[in-house]
Parts: C-alpha cells; sequence; structure tokens
C-alpha cells in the first residue's frame, strides 16, 4: 500500500505502533513494531491475520528466556569476545527458542507452527556450554584437560602461600599493623607498621591512604608469589581461548539468524494479539470485491468513542458526511482511516461483531493500493501557499491518482474560499472521483454538495446527528440523509436577539430557508421512522421470546409425554411378566398335583379374564391373531424360526425344522402374521410414499427446528432409515442450529454431512434409531 508518512501522522498510525511495542516482550520485537508499516498484500495479509487469530486462542505464548542478543552477536562478528553472563544468554535464548517451538507444535495451530519453523535446534552448542560454564557463567574447571590441570596446581599454590604468611604473621607479629593476609597488586602481602618497615624483608608493593600502613610482600613468598602468577597466566589466557571458541560457536551457528528472526515475528504476532484482547478489535476480512463495512467502528484511541457502522459498497463508495462542527466527522473520517492502515499491516481493527441494530456482522475491507488524505491545516510558509492552496494541492493529487482501490479521505471540502466557487470545483472534484470508482469519506458545509450527494448516484448523503434540546452533538451517524449546520437554532437556544435571527433568515434567502426547513422535515420523518423500527423490532423481539417460551413448554410436556409413556410401558410389562409367572406357577401345580388340578384351572381362568379386562380392546384380538396357528415365529432359546401349528393357551407349538417344540407365549417373536404367511405377498417397504427430505433453506431457525422435530417423529414412526435436511451452506447458522437439535434428539443414532455431488454439508443425513 503507498501511504504518505504524513497520511500515517494525521491517522495517528504511529501511537497505535507505539501501543503495540509496549506489549512487546523483547526490544527486537519493539524495534519491529515500531517499524511496521501497512503494506501487506495478498497470502501475507491474509497469513498476518490468521497468526493473530490462532495467538488469541489456546493457551497463551510466553517468551521467557529470549533476550535481545544481537548486539552480542555483532560483537563477535566483529572479533570481540564474549564473558561466560555473555554466552549464557546467548544461550538461554537458544533454549528459550526451544521451549516455544515445542509449545507451538503441541497446540494444532497451524500458522503459528508455519512460523516457528524458523526456530532451530541447538542441542550441541547448547550441550557443550553446560559442559564449559556453571550457571553464573564462571568457565568450569574441567571446561578443558589444559584448564582442568592448571587448576589442580593453582589451588595447593594458593594455600602454600596463605600457610607461609600465616607463618610470618605470627614471626613479625610486634611489626604487624593487622594481623590479615590481603592482595596487592594480585599479589600475597601484609600490613606492616611504617615505622617497622625494615624490621620485615620483602617488597613493599603499596602503602595505605594515611602512610601509617606498608604492604610488604615477605622475601620469603616471592619464588610463591612468582609461580602463581605464571600459573593465573595461562588460567587466563586459557580461559579466554574457551571464551572466544564458545562465542564464535554460539554467534556462527547457522540457525541463530533465522531463529532471532522467526522469535522478534512471534514476539509481534503476540503482541498483535494482547492488542487486539486490550481494545477489543476484531479480524478484518480482506477480500477483492468486498465492500467497506466495519460494523461498530471506533477511533481506538480516543476513550469512549461512540460506535458508528461505516458502509462503502459498490453501489454508493463515496460518502459525503455533513454536520455541525465538533460533531464527529473528523473523527469518523480518521477511524476509517486508521481501520484500513491497521488492517493491512496485519493488525485486527476496532469494530464489532455485531451491528448497530444487533444483527450480527463482519468487519470487511477491499484489498487497498493507496490511502489519499487531505486532513487539517497545509499552509507552507516555506512554499509561500495558502491555506487553500495547499489544500488545493492535495486534491489534484488525490483526483490524478484516484482510482479502484484507492481510499479518499477529505476533510471540509471546500472551504477556506468563497462558497459558491468552492462548492462548484468540489462538486466537479467529486464527480471526477465518483467516475474513477474509488472509496472515499468526504466531509462538508456546503449546501450544494449535499444536493449533489442525493441526486448522483453512486454517492450517499450522511450527516452526524446533533441534540438541538441540549445543544450538544451525540456522535452518531445517519446515513441517508445530509445534516445541518445547526447555526441559527443554536444561536436561537442561546438567546441571540431575534432581530438578528430574523435578519440571519433574511440574509439566508428562500432558497437556503426551504433547505433547512427540508433537511429538519427529513430529521423530524427520520426519527418517527427510527421510532416504528425500534417498536416493531421490541415487537419481533417479545415475539421471539414468547415463541422460546412456547417452545420450551413444548419440549416439557413432550417430555412428560415420553416419561408417562416410557412408565406405562415399563408397568404393563412388569404386570405381563406378573401375570405370566403366576399361570406357569398354575400349570405346573395342575399337572403335579391332580387333586390341586381343578383349582389351578380357575386360577388360571380368573387370569385371562383380568388380563382381558386391563388390556385395551383393540388390542386384543390384534395380538391373538398374530399369534394364530400359521404364524412364522423366532423362538431365540433354539436360534430358529417356524410356523406356529397349535396355540395350546399360553403355549405354543412351533415346527422347528424336523422337531415340534412347546414354547410359552412370551419366548416367540413373531416374524409374519398369520395372513402374511398364508401367500406370498410384494414386500411393504418402511415409509412408503414418504417425503424423506425437508427444505428449509431461507427460514427462520425456531420454525425450522419444530419442521425438523416433525419431520424425524414421523420417519421414526413409519421405520424409514434416514432423512435429508437441506439447510444451503450461508453463513452456517441454521446448519449449526438443526445439528444441535439432531445431536440431544433421542430417535437420532447419528448424523453426517451429504456426498459431494448430493448437497455436501449444504445437506445433512440424519439416520434414526431402529424401533
Amino acid at each position: 500500500m503507498r501511504v504518505l508518512p504524513t497520511t500515517l501522522e494525521k491517522l495517528a498510525f504511529p501511537r497505535v505502533l507505539d501501543a503495540l511495542a509496549e506489549r512487546c516482550q523483547t526490544f527486537a520485537g519493539q524495534a519491529r513494531a515500531r517499524a511496521l508499516l501497512p503494506d501487506l498484500e495478498g497470502d501475507a495479509l491474509r497469513a498476518a491475520h490468521e497468526c493473530v487469530d490462532e495467538a488469541l486462542t489456546g493457551d497463551a505464548i510466553s517468551l521467557g528466556g529470549v533476550e535481545d542478543v544481537r548486539p552480542l552477536v555483532e560483537r563477535v562478528q566483529e572479533g570481540g569476545m564474549l564473558e561466560g553472563p555473555e554466552c549464557l544468554a546467548i544461550a538461554y535464548t537458544m533454549d528459550a527458542a526451544a521451549t516455544v517451538k515445542r509449545a507451538i507444535a503441541l497446540s494444532n495451530r497451524p500458522r503459528l507452527t508455519e512460523l516457528a519453523r524458523g526456530l532451530a535446534s541447538f542441542d550441541a552448542v547448547l550441550r557443550l556450554v553446560r559442559e564449559q560454564l556453571d550457571a553464573s557463567g564462571e568457565v568450569r574447571d574441567d571446561a578443558t584437560p589444559k584448564l582442568r590441570e592448571i587448576r589442580k596446581r593453582l589451588h595447593p599454590m594458593r594455600g602454600r602461600i596463605r600457610d607461609r604468611m600465616a607463618q610470618l604473621l605470627q614471626q613479625y607479629a610486634p611489626y604487624v599493623q593487622d594481623p590479615i593476609v590481603t592482595l596487592r597488586r594480585d599479589r600475597y602481602v601484609i600490613p606492616v607498621k611504617a615505622s617497622a618497615q625494615s624490621r620485615v624483608p620483602g617488597l613493599v608493593l603499596d602503602t595505605s591512604d594515611s602512610g601509617a600502613t606498608v604492604f610488604v610482600e615477605p622475601a620469603a613468598v616471592v619464588p610463591l608469589n612468582n609461580e602463581l602468577t605464571l600459573l593465573e597466566f595461562e588460567e587466563r589466557d586459557e580461559v579466554r581461548r574457551i571464551l572466544i571458541a564458545l562465542g564464535q560457536r554460539l554467534a556462527f551457528d547457522p540457525g541463530l539468524e533465522p531463529t532471532l528472526a522467526a522469535l522478534t515475528e512471534l514476539d509481534l504476532v503476540v503482541a498483535s494479539a494482547r492488542l487486539a484482547r486490550d481494545w477489543a478489535l476484531v479480524r478484518p476480512e480482506v477480500a477483492e470485491g468486498a465492500a467497506v463495512r466495519l460494523p461498530g467502528a471506533r477511533h481506538p484511541l480516543i476513550e469512549n468513542c461512540v460506535p458508528n457502522d461505516i458502509l462503502l459498497d459498490a453501489e454508493a463508495p463515496l460518502l459525503v458526511l455533513t454536520g455541525p462542527n465538533a460533531g464527529g466527522k473528523t473523527v469518523l473520517l480518521k477511524t476509517l482511516g486508521l481501520a484500513v492502515l491497521m488492517a493491512h499491516a496485519g493488525l485486527f481493527v476496532a469494530a464489532a461483531a455485531r451491528a448497530a441494530d444487533g444483527r450480527p456482522s463482519r468487519a470487511t475491507l477491499p484489498p487497498f493500493r493507496s490511502v489519499l488524505t487531505d486532513i487539517g491545516d497545509e499552509q507552507s510558509i516555506e512554499a509561500s501557499l495558502s491555506t487553500y492552496a495547499a489544500h488545493l494541492t492535495n486534491l489534484r493529487r488525490i483526483v490524478e491518482d484516484a482510482a479502484p482501490g484507492t481510499l479518499l479521505l477529505i476533510d471540509e471540502l471546500g472551504s477556506g474560499t468563497d462558497p459558491d466557487e468552492g462548492a462548484a470545483l468540489s462538486q466537479a472534484i467529486l464527480e471526477a472521483v465518483v467516475e474513477r470508482r474509488a472509496f472515499g469519506v468526504v466531509t462538508t458545509h456546503l449546501a450544494p454538495l449535499k444536493v449533489f450527494a442525493a441526486q448522483r448516484a453512486g454517492v450517499r448523503n450522511a450527516a452526524m446527528r446533533f441534540d438541538v434540546e441540549r445543544l450538544r452533538p451525540t456522535f452518531e451517524l445517519v446515513v441517508g440523509q445530509p445534516g445541518r449546520s445547526y447555526a441559527l437554532a443554536i444561536a436561537e437556544r442561546v438567546g441571540l436577539s431575534p432581530e438578528l435571527l430574523a435578519r440571519a433568515h433574511e440574509v439566508l434567502g428562500p432558497e437556503g430557508a426551504r433547505l433547512e426547513r427540508l433537511l429538519e422535515t427529513l430529521e423530524t420523518q427520520r426519527a418517527a421512522l427510527q421510532a416504528q423500527l425500534d417498536e416493531a423490532e421490541g415487537a419481533r423481539a417479545a415475539a421471539v421470546a414468547e415463541a422460546e417460551l412456547l417452545r420450551a413448554q413444548i419440549e416439557r410436556l413432550r417430555a412428560q409425554e415420553a416419561a408417562l409413556l416410557e412408565q406405562a410401558a415399563e408397568k404393563a410389562d412388569a404386570l405381563l411378566q406378573d401375570t405370566l409367572a403366576r399361570a406357569k406357577a398354575w400349570r405346573e401345580t395342575a399337572r403335579s398335583d391332580p387333586a390341586q388340578r381343578g383349582k389351578a384351572m380357575e386360577a388360571i381362568s380368573q387370569l385371562r379374564r383380568e388380563t382381558k379386562r386391563r388390556a385395551p380392546a383393540a388390542a386384543r384380538p390384534a395380538a391373538a391373531d398374530r399369534l394364530a396357528p400359521g404364524a412364522i415365529v423366532r423362538v431365540d432359546a433354539y436360534g430358529a424360526e417356524g410356523p406356529v401349528v397349535e396355540v395350546r393357551g399360553d403355549q405354543l407349538v412351533v415346527q422347528l425344522g424336523l422337531l415340534k417344540v412347546e414354547v410359552a407365549r412370551h419366548e416367540a417373536t413373531v416374524v409374519r402374521a398369520p395372513d402374511a404367511a398364508k401367500g406370498p405377498k410384494a414386500p411393504v417397504t418402511p415409509g412408503a410414499g414418504f417425503e424423506r427430505e425437508l427444505n428449509v433453506r431461507g427460514e427462520r431457525v425456531e420454525e425450522a427446528i419444530e419442521k425438523v422435530r416433525d419431520l424425524v417423529r414421523e420417519a421414526h414412526a413409519l421405520q424409514v432409515e434416514s432423512v435429508r435436511v437441506l439447510h444451503g451452506k450461508g453463513t452456517g447458522a441454521l446448519r449449526d442450529a438443526v445439528r444441535r437439535y439432531l445431536k440431544d434428539e433421542r430417535l437420532v443414532e447419528r448424523f453426517e454431512d451429504a456426498v459431494p455431488y448430493e448437497g455436501g454439508f449444504g445437506v445433512t443425513v440424519a439416520y434414526l434409531r431402529p424401533r
């Protein structure tokens, strides 16, 4: 995107970048944030938005342990040496990069995973650092065999010197100022009284500030100090060699540069996600041919900014915005410009997920290629240009560069000169801009431009609302009508004399008065229509609430009905099982005890009479008919099917192959009724004539769910295996609602998308549970 630095300043883009930098975790990330430009396009822009979207989901990405080590790396590359703690800083950053990469890989976030591929693995060099440095950055004794040998000699040597010095302290105790061993010029000395300096043979290496004490290196330890110094020189050279080699191994690792670059980009993405969360930003959809649609747009840098819906589409890509001074026109203009810049920089925009009327809406933008502005006083003393001449220079550039994919933001068009000439020139400019099909917002106070916007295709009038009663703006955008300046109305409210007001109306003339009255009438009518719309919306919301209440009551009644039917079925089954058990017991009594046979038969007859009395009248003959001779039944105890040969009370004689067996009625399952067994008939398909597909596209969710519920219940009653619900693709809201219902419906076993050539994910196929 082509944007002048002055345009970025006027739209406050650097202030957004400062807020972004404050949320970065590294210095490199802060520098990257402040250098951000709105220059992303195509796949790169889409990838940036997807990265921020993924960073907002799941666990937060921490860059703890990452430091800005580029200055250290540059020092080594220029031939310098790193100290041990500085080597550790690079190593900690390498280790933190590996931790970040593992965390992202486990979070199932594709775009961030792709970005994290730039993070290299440093296992070998980190192992070397652990082998040669301790936790404080000091070189370990066993870093190399040579250093181990040197320090193996150093420690005993220091011990021998300290032991010898302790002896000398006792030997020269009368002449010693303090009985301590100290170091001067890296050599062991003892503090001797200046007056007794000659009493202690040795070399004077230093004196105290007062001169009362001299620090003497005793002659007896000079050879030992010399040997210690040589060993320390060897140690220093070996440590220096180790640190130089280790620093070069770290700084010249081929994976370090891409890792630092990837960490910087990750820091920027995480900061962008934090900014989106802190400022309640939403992801914009940038696509060719899209309209400028920003629901609930607000300026992110203005506290308690009133949100407004901004819409610029192919039908009317240019908005002429009018209204009183300090009414919010310039803020709205800058809000749009800043949103476009933020979107093309890979950031989310200050908009809402819903429009002002409460309906779901997404923020969309076309891919802009340039943003052209004329905002504020452009007077240039150096170029000897007046304010109006500077505006004209800007407007000339805007007209020349205006084209599809260009956003124009012009504040106070036509101001600064004669109103009639300014209006004529401004109209000519707007006509040229409309012909070039550029998007834009233009603010003005000129009445002829309001008329032009009302009559010209491709231009739409808009105004910032003003509360005349309270004499203050509401900062609310009203699209479709021009705004009034309210100069005379405000003058009247503040108490300007009637004579002055009358003269002002006279000077305004009949045409101006008619225009003001027309605008006032339009405002009154619009307010009345808005009140009616609000009332209708309230009635609709109440109707929806009542419908939801009725639906809940219906669901509750259906649930109660199902529970009662289930209880009745369980009670009937228990009663049947009890009756069969009692009948079986009486039959056993009749067989085993002839004396009780009469009593048993009477009891069985009594059970039959009770059963007939309890059973529904319509059900008795049907049950008897189904188990009549000739019916085909299945006996699970034998795992076979066969015809009923004879009915003996509660017992059936069934022909199973070559055998006839006697089984109880409840042990046989009817496969085919007697009338079906008498002769072959054409098979009956379950649900024959039943329409298995339901089309609910374009319907309200509540109505669609009721129709789907009826379809499922009827299909289950007719033993239909599956049904199809055609809900379309659209936004997916209707599809999700249908699937939530199917998921909770006990008659549905499972559901899935239709195959691609039969509707794909625009159709849901539901499979019903068998009866």
